[in-house]
């Protein structure tokens, strides 16, 4: 991009990682992010709050939930079933999954507002068949270490000996390979257009452009 107000917005056309399933259908947003924890002013923390009520009972003692496991703490790539991220709007659900980690997520299907909550983080979410995404938790489950490689732009997933065919929707797969999923940076990086054109704008009082930063 050009002028003075450039913003870098990285590529996201593939995504690496061991992976970490999480089972179950209808997984809304409030079971990944419990309301309690959105009193605050920034997204910063919200990671150790990721599925709490899943996680721990109502005296903090862990249940049995895969990001409970040792075997999962650097784990990247969710792998989770279908409908994933239903409910609510709220967008602290993937910003709670980022900051815990995950870097792509892998699932049957998602609700359109979380996956498009995910596009604006840089956050991949790419569906397979229930029998492709239960051999792939399987596979998960049974090598914690494994590498799972998403190639966003071809739309497959490679781990162990096998590649599979994933989906990537068409306007994720080309935000996301183009580099233009950031909205917020696309329109810094546009803000001294938008300065010249609200110059040429007669009903644009000249007090009201702000200057650049």
């Amino acid at each position: 991009m050009s002028g003075t107000d450039d913003v870098e917005i990285p590529e996201v056309d593939y995504v690496s990682g061991s992976g970490v399933p999480i089972r179950g259908n209808d997984i809304d947003t409030d079971q990944i992010i419990p309301a309690r924890f959105m009193k605050v002013v920034t997204f910063d923390g919200l990671g150790e709050f990721a599925f709490f009520d899943l996680r721990f009972d109502e005296d903090d003692d862990q249940k049995d939930h895969p990001f409970n496991e040792e075997r999962f703490q650097d784990s990247s790539v969710m792998v989770v079933n279908s409908n994933f991220g239903c409910g609510s709007s709220r967008e602290h659900a993937p910003q709670a999954l980022m900051r815990w980690g995950i870097d792509a997520i892998i699932g049957e299907s998602f609700a359109e507002i979380f996956a498009g909550n995910c596009l604006a983080l840089g956050i991949p979410t790419v569906t397979a068949d229930n029998e492709t995404i239960q051999a792939l938790q399987d596979w998960v489950d049974e090598n914690p270490d494994g590498e799972l490689e998403i190639d966003v732009e071809t739309e497959t997933v490679s781990y162990g000996s096998e590649t599979i065919d994933v989906t990537v929707d068409d306007a994720q797969r080309k935000a996301l390979v183009d580099g233009v999923w950031d909205t917020t940076a696309l329109m810094k990086s546009n803000a001294g257009a938008v300065r010249d054109t609200a110059r040429e704008l007669p009903y644009v009082e000249s007090e009201a452009i702000p200057e650049a930063e």
